[in-house]
């Protein structure tokens, strides 16, 4: 078998889960891609893993609503990555998506719209190599809409149904496709927000529950699984009953 390391790429890789994903697999030997916007902020994080754990770190520029860079942004990377990680995410304001469409229109482009079609050219490849790991952070949120986060939750019921579209197109063909909701994270995204505890991760939880999910080829993976449970009730209500209530 080949020593060579195997290669991570972190797509939205200055937040928190992605930082604390790019550490986890760093830690297991991987060389890792760094993804975001800024090529600074991802520049003194790829020299930090690169000091901590001893693996080839590099960093490169993308912008997940510039949809006509995909294309350059794959040519770019050195190589085609083992595993693809999207840990963009944009929580936005309800409030604000209700009366701004720019705001709306953000929040679905950002959680559905960039994500799933950088995933579609990345499997395309994958497919043709015949090996390959996708893994998608959708969230639990978009397992029933809900007044206060529907615009958020609509977006990521979008992505969990398209990594099933995926996850249905690339089977037996090599190419493995996992759908993670974390739940309540502390990051942040979340900062300021009152989180019940047994239903909130950490990061590097969720960067675990992503590497065990790779290593032993799952396909739906809720980080804590209670979740499971409480989303299964959730979504048994009625929707007669579920409308009058404020979840």
């Amino acid at each position: 078998m080949s020593d060579t390391p195997k290669t991570l790429l972190v797509l939205g890789a200055t937040s928190d889960i992605g930082r604390a994903t790019a550490h986890w697999f760093a830690r297991a030997g991987w060389n890792v891609m760094l993804a975001g916007r800024s090529l600074d902020a991802l520049g003194r994080e790829a020299d930090d893993i690169a000091t901590r754990f001893g693996v080839s770190v590099t960093a490169h520029a993308l912008d997940i609503l510039t949809t006509g860079s995909f294309a350059d942004f794959l040519d770019g990377l050195y190589c085609l990555p083992d595993v693809v990680v999207s840990a963009v995410g944009l929580l936005g304001d309800q409030g604000r998506a209700e009366s701004e469409l720019a705001h709306a229109v953000e929040v679905v482009r950002t959680n559905f719209e960039g994500p799933a079609l950088v995933f579609d050219m990345v499997a395309a490849r994958m497919i043709a190599r015949g090996s390959g790991t996708l893994v998608g952070i959708s969230s639990v949120a978009g397992d029933r809409g809900r007044a206060s986060n529907y615009s958020y939750g609509a977006a990521k019921a979008g992505f969990t149904a398209f990594l099933s579209g995926l996850r249905n197109r690339t089977a037996g063909k090599g190419v493995h496709v996992v759908t993670l909701k974390p739940g309540f994270v502390r990051t942040r995204m979340t900062e300021g927000m009152r989180l019940p505890g047994l239903l909130t991760a950490e990061p590097a939880e969720v960067a675990k529950a992503i590497f065990k999910a790779v290593e032993a080829k799952r396909d739906i993976v809720y980080v804590r699984s209670v979740w499971w449970f409480v989303m299964t009730i959730i979504c048994a209500i009625p929707e007669g009953l579920f409308k009058n209530l404020k979840l």
